[in-house]
């Protein structure tokens, strides 16, 4: 990065600046080869990878079982790394190219869903659960799930990306970033100081799109050691809003779904039955392949 840098009058795609998400960044859409998707047993068919967008609807698919709902899944594992979602059969589901991607092929013909707020409302409305009926709560529920679809990038691909992966430290990108995440955690903290979730005493859809977000940057989980940079102790109503999301069995279950680091015990690379957490986690099967 140099001082005296200009940008130029007309700017030009270099494949070599990037740093570590160069591979998964372009400037235009549409696919780049033909590959089609798998299709499971089960109504529902998951594209996904779990990054914080990604374990917002696997949580919501455990919580729907976890309360009786029929609401199984195929999960298939989506590698961003590989160029997974410029396959032509995922650039069908989402023209978007990003995960999470959703077919509900208890419809006819199947309905493809994209992005995850979208994929959070869907599935909340057509098991009528997780969603308040009375219109204030409902309304309230939606406030904060449309916040976190316009807040979190700022903290992703603002402050996680300029603080934890870009190739080079760029003082007012970090100072610009960092401030608007303080910002936003402080707006969560003063909320949850008065309310036990987003949405009231209901634990809603609006909690499953915040928590793999804010939830778990509070608790060190992600972005290195960006929970002490960001002095996250300070919000404890966070972080007891964050511990009781935690514990819920549910959400146990949905961060592992699709999850391809860290503890092997703790990766589902794809999820087919639920019996899949008890014998198909990456500790019990090792390095072979998913499927």
């Amino acid at each position: 990065m140099s001082d005296d840098y200009a940008p130029p009058r007309v700017w030009t795609w270099d494949k070599e600046n990037g740093g570590e998400f160069a591979s998964i960044n372009r400037p235009i859409a549409g696919p780049t080869h033909d590959r089609d998707l798998p299709v499971g047993k089960h109504p529902l068919q998951l594209y996904s990878l779990a990054t914080p967008n990604g374990q917002k609807v696997t949580i919501m698919l455990e919580e729907l079982l976890e309360a009786g709902f029929d609401a199984e899944y195929d999960a298939w594992l989506i590698r961003i790394g590989d160029g997974d979602q410029f396959g032509s059969g995922f650039v069908a589901v989402n023209s978007n190219s990003k995960i999470p991607a959703l077919m509900d092929r208890s419809v006819a013909p199947p309905r493809r869903v994209f992005e995850s707020g979208s994929i959070l409302l869907y599935l909340a409305e057509k098991f009528g659960a997780f969603l308040p009926r009375d219109p204030a709560a409902r309304t309230e529920t939606l406030n904060w799930l449309f916040w976190q679809m316009g807040s979190a990038p700022f903290l992703g691909g603002g402050f996680g990306h300029f603080y934890a992966y870009a190739p080079v430290k760029i003082e007012y990108a970090i100072d610009r970033y960092t401030m608007e995440v303080k910002r936003q955690l402080d707006v969560l903290d003063r909320h949850l100081a008065d309310h036990r979730f987003m949405a009231g005493e209901d634990y809603t859809i609006a909690d499953m799109a915040i928590w793999p977000w804010y939830g778990q940057v509070i608790a060190g989980k992600v972005y290195g050691d960006a929970a002490t940079f960001l002095d996250a102790g300070i919000y404890g109503h966070v972080r007891r809003w964050q511990d009781e999301i935690a514990a819920r069995p549910a959400v146990r279950r949905g961060i592992m779904v699709n999850k391809t680091s860290g503890d092997p015990a703790r990766q589902l690379w794809e999820r087919h039955d639920a019996a899949d957490f008890l014998t198909r986690t990456q500790d019990k099967i090792g390095d072979k392949a998913e499927g």
